[in-house]
């Protein structure tokens, strides 16, 4: 299968692409990003096939039905990182909270957040195409807390990769933050900004679209490429697991084969949402997609009037910081998927040039035939964050809480929901903490210990090792010195 550009083709680059090559080289033309040229059929024959697989055997099916031009075996290496997670037999857990509320927990990888599902088979893909091409490549990644982590995990000690992770300087949670400025392997640079997470997934695409700074890269005998969502080969992976959530709740007896359900994702750059609508234009049945946003609401506006408006708008931190955004880069294959390159271009020119743009009536009805939106804000999560744990016994991380809200306002049919979990309980502890005991201005590892008393629940040893290791990256820059800073990196 090849690829395409959402922004259309300039002539100066090849109007469609293979897979690996949108891997390597995610940026085209009017600075783009790539999408498959079809989806294939993955409804009910697809599903049925696949009702008793393991999740393994799922990714290698769905992988195939977009015929990378990959070696079979490295998908096969690639998707065997999922027996490093939790329990080999069961990456992704899918448990019912409610009677009509099922959390698929997507954390129990070695970061213990949902980025680990596709990025730790994507550190496997990337490299090993590099390793055959015989060429070095520069991986960037900008990160609101959760991307970096993953990213420097799935890399370290790579051959033929680097990585340069930007992060916001304070806009991350302390074991997030740990997590990054403990990586010391020799192919990984850290680098703080003093700035927002729009800040830094702007210097990056700023980058990878820079003549200038891949001529430099070139020079130095090194290919660019990024591990942001911007990336096709992330997206392909995010779908999986909105497949086998799905049949999970039918092995559960949840659901019959062919029910419709809600998919429900706490979303900031949405690709997590985009894995759900692809799935869902693939076959599988879906009523609707439920967005879930925090204070920084610019997705809930877009869905319920139409208007992507940043206009006086500046991001607001909140106990939910991986969602702390206002650009989210994958808006745009939703809108090259319904409304064709020419108007995704125009849209997104508007965007840039003007900090707004506005869907026609019509548009709108097309976007809300497949999403509805709600936000909660940091007094509604720490409810919902106290309130189930007490009544059902169950621990929210602050982004999975703001779905409750969407479950609770935004279903117009009385169908299961599945909330898509992004993160584990400790990755953000001061907040829920403060949600399940009302302890304020606790340091991690004392959230992370009173939790764990409070809720009988183990601390995993990869997040308690954190706070006994040294800090190795401990650059902070201003956003303007973050090219010579990765230049003077590699």
């Amino acid at each position: 299968m090849n690829f395409t550009e959402t922004r259309g083709n300039d002539g100066k680059r090849p109007s469609s692409v293979s897979f690996s090559q949108a891997i390597l080289s995610p940026m085209c033309s009017y600075g783009g990003i790539y999408v498959p040229e079809y989806l294939p059929d993955l409804g009910e024959p697809f599903l049925r096939r696949h009702l008793d697989s393991d999740y393994k055997t799922l990714a290698r099916a769905v992988l195939d039905a977009f015929e990378p031009d990959i070696d079979p075996g490295v998908l096969d290496r690639a998707v065997a990182l999922y027996d490093g997670f939790d329990d080999p037999a069961h990456p992704v857990p899918v448990v019912r909270v409610r009677d009509d509320l099922y959390v698929a927990e997507l954390y129990h990888g070695p970061t213990r957040a949902f980025k680990d599902m596709a990025l730790q088979p994507f550190g496997v893909v990337l490299s090993s195409l590099a390793q055959d091409r015989d060429e070095q490549y520069l991986i960037l990644a900008a990160t609101s807390g959760d991307t970096g982590p993953a990213t420097l995990e799935t890399f370290k000690g790579r051959a033929n990769v680097k990585v340069a992770c930007l992060y916001p300087d304070g806009g991350t949670s302390d074991v997030q933050r740990l997590q990054m400025v403990t990586e010391d392997a020799a192919n990984l640079k850290v680098i703080g900004i003093h700035g927002d997470f729009d800040d830094a997934q702007s210097a990056l695409k700023t980058l990878l679209s820079s003549d200038t700074f891949q001529a430099t890269l070139r020079e130095r005998e090194t290919h660019l490429s990024a591990a942001n969502s911007v990336n096709f080969g992330r997206i392909i992976f995010q779908q999986i697991y909105h497949i086998h959530s799905y049949l999970e709740l039918v092995r559960q007896g949840a659901i019959e084969l062919g029910d419709k359900v809600y998919l429900n994702v706490p979303s900031g750059n949405f690709g997590n949402a985009l894995g759900g609508y692809y799935a869902m234009k693939m076959g599988l049945p879906v009523e609707k997609i439920l967005i879930s946003s925090n204070r920084n609401n610019v997705l809930t506006d877009l869905i319920r009037t139409g208007a992507y408006d940043l206009r006086g708008r500046s991001v607001i931190a909140t106990s939910s910081p991986a969602m702390d955004i206002l650009k989210s880069s994958n808006v745009e294959r939703i809108l090259f998927d319904l409304f064709g390159a020419a108007r995704t271009r125009e849209l997104m020119a508007e965007l840039d040039g003007n900090r707004v743009y506005r869907l026609t009536d019509g548009e709108l009805a097309a976007l809300q035939s497949v999403f509805a939106a709600d936000y909660a804000d940091d007094t509604e999560v720490n409810s919902y964050i106290g309130e189930t744990f007490r009544e059902y016994d169950y621990l929210l991380d602050p982004h999975t809480a703001t779905c409750l809200k969407a479950h609770d306002s935004c279903r117009d049919k009385p169908l299961p929901g599945i909330v898509y979990s992004t993160a584990e309980w400790t990755k953000f502890s001061p907040t829920i903490a403060h949600a399940l005991t009302g302890e304020t201005d606790a340091h991690d590892i004392d959230a992370l210990k009173s939790i764990s008393a409070t809720a009988d629940t183990p601390i995993p040893p990869m997040i308690e090792a954190l706070f006994d290791r040294p800090v190795a990256q401990d650059t902070v820059i201003d956003k303007q010195d973050i090219e010579r800073e990765v230049l003077a990196f590699i």
